[in-house]
């Protein structure tokens, strides 16, 4: 930070000393005369419904209607003798009529700062602008704000502050509010969705003795009692599938997941993703259901099928594109052959042209994961299926009965971006034994993220999983994309960030 700007927040910092001075000296006036934290007002209307209902009609008509509304909400401005208020749904405005009111009240209002909280009750009107108000009839001032409001709390230079005082920024931000509204939906649209297809929802354990599920390096904690380490789940994979051979044969969560990542504009170590599994059907039918499940969220949620996101739109009313990873490779690679990349050698060498660095231990399929990732990744604009995963990096997947060197899985992209990942899951417990083991080789070898061998996991798959298809789609990218959000943080309430 420069010297100019450090003496800025000093200078900053002194006023709003100063200020909430001032307004600790109201608090204790407050203490002295009233109850300075009342509880007893309780509201019978809100804004926006106000507004909805009674904003079209004229001035005569609420005077002979004479409705009566009892609304509370903090103070954002004052405007002469308006208040204007806003609560959860929105703001309106409340009138202060001098003459109506008894001096000790009005001694009061004079004492009221925005930011404060109150209760106003009264008859609707409209002011010579046209503007929906409340006549303040009886009032009360429901909680002091001591620290003043910010003139101005958004924009890049105020992003930190926004992040680290989220509500602050709820206050101030409508957009901000409007983007965790939309979030509400789509999670409330989800459950809705596969509860009415027969999935159960379910809640598996959040700290676990063996993480598994998916290939991340997880947080560690330690069980005093217990005298045992423990682990913040990778994901909730392995017990949902337990479930579905207890006979739960449609079962979903909408699970709270924990890696001890990096962060980025598309990672925070602690986010929210929907899994779900569905007995007697394999990836093409989860991706039939998926292609359902996003346009209705467009058409239910959004009311529209054409999706804004930065300068790009995105058409989800057309069929979404399918492609296998080898053929999505030659498809943005038009100089590769099919012998350049399904050649271990070969691709190896396109791997290293590429500035990709390939380790000892790669096989031909995370070879190909590399390229795919190097180069055709952030290509992937249209809502796109990319499918056939080598079996390499598809720990948990069934293999493909025509070529075992793939897996029935796929991942679906849009904008670059990858939103979800699926699969006809791997049912035989001799071959999900062989590929815990070969994941347990590659943690030995210094792989943090490669799995643990799951014993437990493996015995529930003797008893016998019915053939099923899985799939994981995460709710905080899903919600940047349906609220054209670019980093991830904007969309997650309070994102971790480095402490001061």
């Amino acid at each position: 930070m420069s010297e100019e700007n450090k003496n800025q927040e000093i200078d900053q910092s002194e006023d709003e000393n100063k200020l909430i001075a001032e307004r600790r000296k109201k608090l204790n006036y407050l203490r002295e005369n009233h109850n300075a934290f009342p509880n007893s007002f309780r509201r019978d209307s809100y804004a926006q419904d106000l507004q909805d209902e009674f904003a079209d009609k004229s001035k005569e008509e609420l005077v002979e209607l004479n409705k009566q509304a009892k609304i509370a909400g903090r103070v954002m401005a004052k405007r002469g003798p308006f208040f204007v208020l806003q609560d959860m749904t929105g703001r309106i405005q409340a009138y202060v009529d001098r003459k109506g009111l008894d001096k000790a009240q009005v001694k009061d209002i004079d004492t009221w700062d925005i930011g404060d909280i109150i209760g106003v009750e009264g008859a609707i009107n409209k002011s010579g602008k046209g503007d929906l108000y409340v006549k303040m009839e009886t009032v009360v001032l429901l909680t002091k704000s001591l620290r003043p409001l910010p003139e101005k709390f958004h924009g890049l230079t105020d992003q930190e502050q926004r992040y680290r005082k989220r509500y602050v920024d709820l206050i101030m931000n409508e957009e901000s509010r409007k983007v965790f509204h939309t979030r509400t939906k789509i999670i409330q649209y989800l459950r809705e969705f596969l509860s009415v297809r027969r999935f159960v929802e379910v809640e598996t354990p959040m700290m676990q003795v063996i993480p598994g599920g998916a290939t991340a390096r997880p947080f560690e904690t330690h069980h005093n009692a217990l005298d045992i380490p423990l682990y913040m789940r990778v994901a909730p994979e392995l017990y949902l599938k337990r479930l579905v051979v207890g006979g739960v044969e449609r079962v979903f969560e909408i699970n709270r997941n924990f890696r001890n990542e990096g962060l980025s504009t598309r990672h925070n170590p602690e986010f929210t993703m929907l899994e779900f599994y569905q007995a007697y059907a394999d990836y093409h039918d989860l991706m039939d259901l998926t292609e359902e499940m996003l346009r209705g969220i467009c058409n239910e949620v959004l009311g529209t099928t054409s999706i804004q996101y930065g300068e790009d739109t995105y058409d989800f009313s057309k069929p979404f594109t399918r492609m296998s990873v080898k053929e999505s490779i030659l498809h943005y690679n038009p100089k590769l052959t099919t012998d350049d990349i399904d050649n271990i050698g070969n691709a190896k060498l396109v791997a290293e042209q590429l500035g990709i660095h390939v380790k000892d231990n790669y096989g031909l399929g995370k070879v190909q994961i590399e390229i795919f990732e190097k180069t055709v990744e952030e290509n992937l604009k249209d809502p796109t299926f990319i499918t056939a995963y080598p079996t390499e990096v598809s720990p948990l997947a069934r293999r493909n009965n025509v070529d075992p060197f793939v897996t029935d899985r796929f991942e679906f992209f849009v904008g670059g971006r990858e939103l979800a990942n699926g699969f006809s899951e791997l049912n035989d417990s001799e071959d999900q034994a062989e590929r815990f083991k070969a994941q347990v080789a590659e943690k030995d070898a210094g792989d943090n993220e490669a799995m643990h061998f799951d014993e437990d996991y493996i015995q529930a798959l003797e008893y016998g999983l019915p053939p099923t298809a899985g799939e994981g789609i995460g709710i905080d990218r899903l919600v940047m994309l349906f609220t054209n959000s670019h980093t991830i943080r904007d969309v997650i309430l309070f994102p971790h960030m480095r402490p001061r």
